[in-house]
């Protein structure tokens, strides 16, 4: 699955637009390297998400075309979750 899709259908990100952004940005890394929007994603890879002064890593646990919304959260698990203190 592309990874824009994927992180809209896990819920990640709202909207497919908002992931391409992020990934053409150079704000997304699949396996540790730079990742683009149409990169395509599997089970078990990690991915880096930076959000300003929010970085996400997480682990794709399932692939899914669709899921709902009480399910989204089972197709990835969360590695680590850190805030970047902002400099005066």
């Amino acid at each position: 699955m592309r990874l824009d899709k994927y992180l809209k259908t896990a819920r990640i990100l709202k909207r497919r637009e908002a992931a391409k952004e992020l990934a053409l940005q150079g704000r997304v890394h699949v396996n540790g390297k730079a990742a683009k929007p149409s990169q395509e994603v599997k089970e078990g890879d990690l991915l880096r998400l930076e959000f300003g002064a929010r970085i996400l890593e997480i682990r794709i646990l399932e692939i899914k075309k669709q899921v709902s919304k009480q399910n989204a959260s089972l197709l990835f698990e969360v590695v680590k979750e850190e805030r970047i203190e902002e400099k005066d």
